[in-house]
């Protein structure tokens, strides 16, 4: 099968969501995924959570020892599609937000369906 690159454009998602279809999992049925956003101090990170919270999100507030300056993430989760413009478009508004409390996106990801 020849990648599509209306369906899987030529970056990070796009090659993530290409690899996923090509090891079989089916896209089309929606599942949790999982978007991270991380930052250098707690009280921002808290900040950001509870303003998903309000907003009904479903959220984890986790240490991450491993990432040096942003040790502190939250991992918002989100049952949708795993397409490309359902899952470019909430990483954009996450990180849109995030900034405003100094975050940024450190990923995502998902179980295969």
């Amino acid at each position: 099968m020849n990648r599509d690159p209306d369906i899987f454009p030529d970056d990070v998602n796009g090659d993530a969501l290409w690899e996923m279809q090509q090891s079989g999992d089916d896209l089309s049925k929606p599942r949790e995924i999982e978007f991270t956003i991380v930052f250098s101090e707690e009280e921002e990170a808290l900040k950001f959570g509870e303003t998903l919270l309000i907003n009904r999100q479903k959220i984890l507030l986790a240490d991450n020892n491993e990432n040096k300056t942003h040790p502190f993430e939250i991992v918002v989760y989100v049952y949708m599609e795993a397409t490309y413009d359902e899952i470019t478009g909430y990483q954009d508004l996450l990180e849109m937000h995030a900034t405003k409390f100094n975050g940024r996106g450190d990923g995502w990801g998902c179980l295969e369906q």
